[in-house]
């Protein structure tokens, strides 16, 4: 016999719906029935439909529009490919990253450069930083289909890339990878972190999310010839705009 205590009525509604949204039931775009009206189909109150459309939001799995009601979410998720995408055939020929990822191209939206900052303490010290000096640090918002999808920060030695088209808005083909290579420090090997958590508030207005939301967070550090490393990328993902996909062989 079980004993597992009952799952509340808005996270049982909540199953249901996901169910008829995985059986197709609602197809993506689809408007779902109004609060009222899943109310007397479920025999519960309004506020405890409005608790299960909140999970499903949070989950983003549908969207609410001011006046319209609740849409099942239309938006194709991302896969990432997280291995070919840092092939160096890719990068290396002056393609974008992304490219092994989608048939979409994603737009930069808002891009900061900075130079000659003092990165913190965790990042200095995976840079191999001296005490007195300083890194290079481009941020950037990443959209896709007007959606934004991720937030990242790179962090590279400042004496490394000074000139170069690095500490530039648009680094050319390839970007930041080709761009390292140009300056004989090619990446070799890449390691990626990857946990979840919950945004902050600035990560949730900037990826336009809901704040019960997860977020991805997936930190990549690059490896030149002799070791030494030559970048690290601070990414903040919307958990429910990607889906991460690892192939390789045993």
């Amino acid at each position: 016999m079980s004993h597992e205590p009952a799952r509340p009525k808005y996270q049982r509604i909540a199953d249901d719906l996901r169910a008829s949204i995985d059986r197709g039931e609602y197809q993506p775009g689809d408007r779902l029935p109004g609060e009222n009206s899943l109310a007397a189909d479920f025999g519960v109150a309004p506020l405890t439909v409005r608790q299960a459309l909140g999970l499903l939001r949070a989950e983003g799995l549908v969207d609410s529009r001011k006046g319209s009601g609740v849409f099942v979410q239309s938006f194709r998720p991302i896969r990432r490919r997280g291995i070919h995408r840092l092939r160096r055939d890719g990068w290396g020929s002056g393609q974008t990253i992304w490219s092994a990822d989608d048939d979409r191209s994603p737009d930069v939206d808002q891009i900061n450069v900075h130079e000659d900052v003092a990165p913190p303490e965790h990042i200095a010290r995976v840079l191999g930083l001296a005490d007195e000096e300083t890194s290079c640090v481009r941020g950037r918002r990443y959209s896709m289909d007007g959606r934004p999808v991720m937030l990242a920060t790179s962090y590279l030695p400042q004496t490394l890339v000074a000139g170069s088209p690095i500490t530039q808005a648009e680094t050319g083909p390839g970007g930041i990878y080709a761009r390292l290579a140009d300056l004989g420090h090619e990446p070799v090997r890449f390691r990626e972190e990857i946990r979840s958590r919950m945004p902050t508030g600035e990560e949730a207005a900037r990826l336009s999310i809901p704040a019960d939301r997860t977020v991805l967070k997936l930190v990549r550090t690059a490896f030149d010839a002799e070791g030494r490393v030559v970048e690290i990328n601070d990414m903040t993902l919307d958990s429910a705009a990607y889906v991460l996909d690892y192939e390789f062989d045993a």
